[in-house]
């Protein structure tokens, strides 16, 4: 005799039955019942009550029919990704970034805050709290209005959103992020490592979007890393999992300095060195030495993780990465030497803007936590 389902059972199961129709509405266009039973394996019954309930809780939307045709039309439904709003920041050494996007990451508004890597705890939340308040006012949404916050720092961050270590940053081990912005911004918040998110960005709608294992290149003035494994971010047992560059044997410390030498005494910024990148690519020998040096030390480090993950791709992103065209072979060459198999090497396409899409691309990973368990993002 088959056990009947209990009603935690019950409740249970219509989350996940939600969840499959929303993720079928999200990955394609307008979908009719029938098409929407097929796609998410639910009858045709189960997948109109599921629909209507969606539709009661705004966050699917009946389409509209279109006219000219013959007979009744077909029912179709649709994700409403205008349904909420979600936050996503980078805390840089430099800028500070905000984005406001809806439910399918489209930017509503960008803000970015010039900063230093000198200016102490204070300064540098203070203008985390002006470039935020800019951002919701340019998307004419208000801090109630964001379903979720995804937040990129600098170093080491636990699972609360605590800054654990910090060295790129005045005064920043030890800050609470995620509950200095839920001050500003009532929402859930999320906070991860600036590496970590990118490598996100570029999973979710990057040059990794098709790769399931991936090793992300984070290269500027810091060198930082993120490792796709399986499809997903991953994060290690104490969130320091691509953490290599704190051990000195690999070099990433000093590898800047081989491109520092050759342009002086100048700040610790990627535009910075922007000539001894051009100087390479107009044929300077000695610029094309340092660049062959920095490339070796960073190689290093790079070889351990492609030998111990076997990755189907690097990715390169960073300030650093809009000098591709001279980084790129010099790090193949390195990797050729130290690695059995050298996967393909791409560089990321987003500039500047990786890291801050990759918190969004956590704060959207938040939203679907919540519908995946039934809850209103809002409350």
């Amino acid at each position: 005799m088959t056990e009947e389902p209990s009603g935690g059972d019950l409740s249970r199961l219509r989350q996940l039955n939600a969840m499959t129709l929303m993720r079928a509405l999200r990955d394609d266009k307008p979908l009719t019942l029938t098409e929407l039973a097929k796609r998410t394996g639910l009858s045709r019954a189960s997948t109109e009550d599921v629909a209507r309930e969606l539709i009661d809780r705004g966050w699917v939307a009946e389409v509209e029919p279109t006219a000219g045709g013959v007979g009744r039309p077909a029912r179709r439904y649709r994700f409403r990704a205008d349904a909420g709003r979600v936050l996503g920041v980078d805390i840089g050494g430099h800028t500070i970034r905000a984005l406001v996007t809806d439910l399918d990451g489209e930017v509503l508004h960008s803000t970015s805050v010039p900063v230093t890597p000198e200016i102490g705890r204070r300064e540098r939340l203070a203008a985390l709290d002006k470039c935020v308040t800019a951002a919701l006012s340019g998307a004419g949404v208000t801090p109630a209005q964001i379903w979720s916050t995804g937040v990129a720092t600098t170093g080491l961050v636990d699972g609360t959103g605590r800054v654990m270590l910090s060295d790129s940053l005045t005064e920043w081990t030890g800050v609470d992020l995620a509950e200095h912005l839920r001050r500003l911004v009532p929402a859930p918040t999320r906070v991860e490592n600036d590496s970590k998110l990118a490598a996100l960005a570029e999973s979710w709608r990057g040059v990794a979007r098709y790769a399931k294992d991936v090793v992300f290149l984070l290269a500027g003035v810091r060198t930082g890393t993120g490792l796709i494994i399986d499809g997903k971010l991953h994060r290690g047992f104490g969130n320091a999992a691509g953490e290599i560059g704190a051990l000195p044997a690999v070099g990433w410390l000093k590898a800047p300095d081989h491109l520092r030498a050759w342009s002086g005494d100048r700040d610790n910024f990627e535009d910075e060195f922007e000539d001894v990148f051009q100087a390479a690519r107009d044929g300077d020998r000695t610029a094309v030495k340092a660049i062959r040096r920095y490339t070796r030390d960073i190689a290093v480090g790079v070889s351990a993780l492609v030998l111990t993950l076997d990755p189907e791709l690097v990715v390169i992103g960073g300030g650093f990465s809009r000098s591709a065209d001279v980084l790129v072979q010099p790090l193949r060459t390195e990797l050729d030497r130290w690695c059995l198999r050298t996967p393909e090497i791409r560089i990321s396409t987003f500039g500047d803007e990786g890291v801050v899409l990759g918190a969004v691309r956590l704060a959207l990973e938040q939203v679907e936590t919540s519908m995946s368990e039934g809850a209103d993002p809002l409350t």
